[in-house]
């Protein structure tokens, strides 16, 4: 079964309430987040999912050259940053993004759903 990345976008600002107007609306959001994860595994659909550390802790690493360099933050500035993700299965995509707009509404987030390679995907890069 085909996989996808949905990555949830929210304010890159890190706030008392990792930018919830309130606490009791983040924790809702927290509950929300945990029933859709509940029933992604009860459907078959959950690989992995976690949430991430504000952007400010990142550290980026570019290993192109002849030594590697490392710099402390994000590799973009942005308003809004990834704060967390699902890997999921569904059948297509049409199905992952239906899985998305449920998980934006539990999360309160903008979510972004890319599909992973396939190998028909990488067969069609490599093809003159």
């Amino acid at each position: 079964m085909p996989r996808y990345l949905l990555s949830v976008f929210g304010p890159a600002e890190h706030t008392e309430f990792s930018g919830y107007p309130s606490r009791e609306a983040m924790l809702q959001s927290f509950a929300d987040t945990g029933a859709f994860n509940d029933d992604l595994q009860r459907n078959g659909h959950f690989v992995f999912a976690d949430g991430l550390e504000p952007a400010v802790t990142a550290t980026t690493v570019d290993g192109q050259g002849d030594q590697p360099a490392f710099t402390d933050g994000p590799y973009l500035e942005t308003k809004e940053q990834i704060g967390g993700f699902w890997v999921i299965e569904a059948a297509d995509l049409d199905e992952a993004l239906a899985l998305a707009a449920a998980g934006s509404k539990a999360c309160r987030g903008t979510v972004e759903v890319r599909p992973f390679h396939t190998e028909e995907s990488i067969k069609a890069l490599l093809e003159p």
